[in-house]
């Protein structure tokens, strides 16, 4: 078996079609490089991984689909954060790269943030790009207890396919340590080029609580959602807002909005209600939510959110979802995973016969009895008021021991024809004892035109990906971290796999992209 940095076949170009049989998959290609910031940035009280590139996200300008921007962290931190924010810019379909800084963000950057983390890319369809990231000082203020120092969310635009991009405009700063903004994504309106509408959550501690950019629970917080959204193409942005508040003891997180063929816009979250136990301990309800827009962001629906599923990964009985299944050192050791995230994407294929349809994919336990995370989805066929009984759709084999089977961080994406695809990490190929956490990443497709993709034997087809690469050789933020999430943008009928991989180094990953293929 190989093991170590090994690419397996990785360019999954999914021909998307109803052909039974497992997809094409073809040659990877590296879309990262070295680290560009030398000596910047280098003083902190964590662990910095340089030539660490983690937490890709990804888009296809619908005006030239050989055009694609990844956005991603550069040299990950411990602690949390990135030294800057980067984008990779391909012009010919992903077959070569360029690696843009985006300016202003992080000091590294010529920014006034210690720290970057959380980008998020999406092309409008006029073939302006968005870039959205959050800035952030990890060194608390003096006089001011708990957490970091300042936050803010800043959203970067482009005019020429991700080539250049101009000076951010913030949507907001916080500088008070007792509040983040956190966990932003950005959606340019694919059917009007003048609207974009990002959203996120602003965490708020008590006063003396501790806070930190990297998956904060706990009793005591607030998270609302906050919405902000641009009515002129990027040129200005609407005052920052709360559009959803699950009350006190609770929060959001994994905020993304999409965009129906009607142009409905649905914000899609997890969202977590806190409770305190008869003992005095607390516990959490994880659930993937929902709220609705019917005039592009103006107003949003009132009152509370609708739940398309309970959200049952093991991170809500245990601290840690993902865990190292064969640890060396005898002790657990977390993976850290998208295991309170979920992914969604809508259907807006003009002939597809699932247009309007909406899918939802989460890490979850409930197939296991709540031993381990495999993957979930769901379906909305009514512009997500009800939704199918979740099922399991990773074909992880389940003969192996519980620590192989867990499968994490999912991605779904639906392609002009129809076909849904959805892309996870699992540990099948790890078997006791290795020195290495041999770790492989997979696509599973389905095609509504087929089978109805709400039954587990709809998703019989399989591609392989990448790996096996060795996990334990990854960042170690709070965790083996590859980032909380990936991606998976579509071109036409095929889809373009955007992925991290660790190695050859202690504490290095790199972002790959599959290639098309005809």
């Amino acid at each position: 078996m190989q093991r170590g940095w090994i690419v397996g076949a990785l360019s999954c170009v999914l021909a998307a079609t109803a052909a039974a049989g497992p997809e094409t998959v073809s040659q990877p290609v590296l879309v990262t490089s070295p680290s560009p910031f030398g000596s910047c940035g280098l003083v902190g009280t964590d662990t910095l991984f340089v030539n660490s590139t983690v937490e890709p996200s990804a888009a296809v300008n619908p005006t030239n689909p050989l055009n694609i921007v990844v956005g991603y962290q550069q040299d990950r931190w411990s602690g949390g954060g990135a030294r800057g924010l980067l984008a990779g810019v391909s012009f010919d379909g992903g077959l070569s790269w360029l690696r843009v800084v985006v300016p202003g963000i992080s000091t590294c950057t010529g920014g006034p943030y210690e720290r970057a983390t959380d980008p998020w890319v999406s092309f409008a369809p006029n073939g302006d790009a968005y870039f959205f990231g959050m800035g952030f000082d990890f060194t608390t203020p003096p006089g001011r207890p708990g957490g970091n120092g300042k936050s803010a969310m800043l959203v970067s635009k482009s005019t020429d396919g991700g080539f250049t991009w101009g000076p951010p405009i913030t949507l907001i700063e916080d500088l008070n340590s007792r509040f983040l903004n956190d966990k932003n994504t950005i959606t340019a309106d694919p059917g009007d080029a003048r609207f974009a509408y990002a959203v996120w959550d602003r965490l708020q501690t008590p006063v003396g609580a501790t806070i930190n950019p990297d998956h904060v629970i706990g009793i005591g917080f607030k998270g609302p959602t906050m919405f902000s959204r641009t009515t002129d193409g990027g040129a200005t942005w609407e005052t920052a807002r709360k559009i959803y508040d699950p009350g006190a003891t609770s929060q959001t997180i994994g905020n993304q909005v999409v965009v129906l063929p009607n142009g409905t816009l649905l914000n899609f979250f997890n969202e977590i209600l806190g409770f305190k136990n008869s003992d005095g301990g607390a516990r959490f309800d994880f659930n993937l939510a929902l709220i609705r827009s019917t005039d592009q962001g103006a107003t949003w629906t009132h009152g509370p959110a609708i739940r398309a599923a309970k959200m049952m990964s093991m991170a809500t009985v245990r601290p840690s979802g993902v865990i190292d299944p064969d640890p060396a050192t005898g002790a657990e050791t977390r993976v850290r995973s998208g295991d309170i995230l979920p992914a969604v994407a809508v259907d807006r294929g003009a002939t597809s016969p699932g247009r309007g349809n909406v899918y939802a994919v989460w890490q979850d336990a409930r197939f296991s009895g709540l031993r381990i995370d495999e993957i979930g989805f769901a379906r909305s066929t009514d512009g997500g008021l009800t939704w199918s009984t979740p099922i399991k759709i990773n074909r992880t084999p389940t003969s192996l021991p519980d620590g192989s089977r867990q499968a994490f961080t999912p991605t779904v994406s639906v392609a002009a024809d129809g076909t849904i695809a959805v892309s996870y990490y699992d540990f099948r190929n790890h078997f006791a004892g290795s020195p290495f956490l041999e770790t492989d990443h997979w696509i599973v497709h389905c095609h509504p035109s087929s089978a109805s993709c709400t039954s587990s034997a709809d998703w019989l087809f399989e591609s392989h990906v990448a790996g096996p690469f060795d996990m334990r050789k990854a960042p170690n933020a709070r965790g083996y971290f590859l980032g909380d999430y990936m991606a998976m943008p579509a071109a036409g009928t095929r889809f373009k796999p955007v992925f991290v991989q660790s190695g050859p180094g202690s504490g290095r990953s790199d972002v790959f992209n599959a290639t098309a293929a005809e």
